[in-house]
């Protein structure tokens, strides 16, 4: 009794001393906000020096999330949840990680996610990101309601990019907006299904008629500010409603029918969904939640990403965004099978901090975390060589479990298998 008494408290000493390393409490935590882009050691040194430099109200649209934020810190919990399985003695002296995307070789699975309005963090806005995506040779997807139009951004980009569609109830407005990316030389069109509606608080508590700074900024946009989206010229938005509008699956067929870009849905986040859009005829599904804004569902996008994939089989590309930070992040989504992996706020905090350099500077340090994680792993090229065996993760139940007891089970942990070949 005396011997196993003194184990146990040794145990749980050591288990007190784990639980408060300094280091975990914050001892190493760089406090200061770096001055350029080069002395950025991760995304998240760009936040507070953006943070510093834009309207607050400005910030509050880009950090916001849906009611209580819950997705979005499910989004980052979820990588938690994949564990990591490095192979050893590969030999990884020589690393490849471009990929081709719709015919486009680029130089690595990763795009840069629309986010709209992108002059509210730097001047230049889409156009900066567009000359940092070329510079950096990434796909660049441009929202429906960026500052700059998609003829701007094509030409500053130099390659084809993909247009984000919001659609409205007007049939013809919409078409116009999918004839004018297709023009500018866009390879797909990712139309958005994740907002029918939602709740997000934050903006609400800024009231531009009392800030001097929204004011001079927003001044002759009575309309909803409407008049500054160019992609949105010519259209008579006070008659035209944006939004999903009552759409269903039959807009699938119509948008498939009205371009030759390849059409994509953004915002699946289920098997049922994913099987919906393959009978519709869908070229490749985005799963995101809209990087925590669109619903307060609780699931992260690298969790709902394998029900996805299961139900696709490999019959189109499957694409994923929302909470990636971390080069691990992206590798976790690649073994489990994403063709790439959408980045959003990370290079909006560079753009707001540094500009076009931010942009690059984010994309670099993305990409060389990426490289060494693929290094770790025994993975020499990122499209082919990326596999299940190099990940652990916690799984929910079957997907053909009907009983309702077994959907209610608690998740449990499940080693991937090794592959046969």
């Amino acid at each position: 009794a005396g011997m196993s008494g003194t184990l146990l408290s040794a145990a749980a000493s050591g288990q007190t001393r784990s639980r408060t390393d300094a280091v975990l409490r914050g001892a190493l935590e760089f406090k200061d906000l770096i001055k350029s882009p080069g002395e950025a050691l991760n995304v998240w040194d760009f936040e507070p020096v953006m943070r510093s430099k834009i309207n607050a109200g400005h910030y509050a649209y880009m950090a916001q999330g849906a009611d209580d934020f819950g997705t979005i810190a499910a989004n980052r919990a979820g990588f938690e949840k994949i564990k990591l399985r490095p192979q050893r003695l590969v030999d990884v002296s020589n690393i490849d990680m471009t990929t081709e995307i719709f015919g486009q070789k680029i130089a690595a699975p990763l795009y840069l996610c629309p986010i709209g309005a992108q002059q509210m963090f730097h001047p230049d806005g889409e156009v900066a990101v567009a000359r940092g995506a070329k510079k950096k040779n990434l796909v660049q997807a441009l929202s429906t309601v960026a500052n700059n139009s998609v003829e701007d951004v094509a030409a500053a980009r130099g390659a084809p990019g993909w247009y984000q569609l919001y659609s409205t109830d007007d049939w013809k407005s919409t078409l116009k907006q999918v004839k004018r990316a297709e023009a500018a030389g866009c390879t797909a069109l990712a139309w958005t299904v994740d907002i029918p509606s939602r709740n997000l608080e934050p903006i609400g508590r800024f009231n531009r008629g009392r800030d001097p700074v929204c004011q001079e900024c927003h001044k002759g946009s009575e309309d909803g500010g409407w008049s500054q989206r160019p992609m949105l010229d010519g259209i008579d938005m006070s008659t035209v409603r944006m939004g999903l509008n009552g759409h269903t699956w039959s807009y699938v067929d119509q948008l498939k029918k009205a371009t030759t870009m390849k059409v994509m849905l953004k915002g699946i986040v289920t098997r049922e969904d994913a099987a919906r859009c393959l009978e519709h005829g869908v070229d490749g599904i985005v799963v995101s939640n809209h990087g925590g804004r669109a619903d307060e569902t609780g699931r992260g996008a690298i969790e709902s990403l394998p029900e996805v994939l299961a139900a696709v089989r490999g019959r189109v590309p499957v694409f994923v965004d929302s909470g990636f930070r971390r080069g691990t992040d992206i590798f976790k989504a690649l073994a489990l099978g994403a063709k790439g992996v959408g980045i959003g706020r990370p290079y909006i905090w560079g753009l707001g901090a540094f500009g076009q350099e931010g942009v690059e500077k984010v994309i670099d340090i993305l990409m060389r975390e990426l490289r060494i994680v693929m290094m770790q792993m025994g993975s020499t090229i990122s499209t082919n060589s990326v596999r299940p065996m190099m990940i652990d993760r916690f799984i929910t139940p079957p997907a053909n479990s009907s009983n309702i007891n077994a959907q209610q089970q608690p998740r449990q942990y499940t080693p991937c298998s090794m592959p046969k070949d």
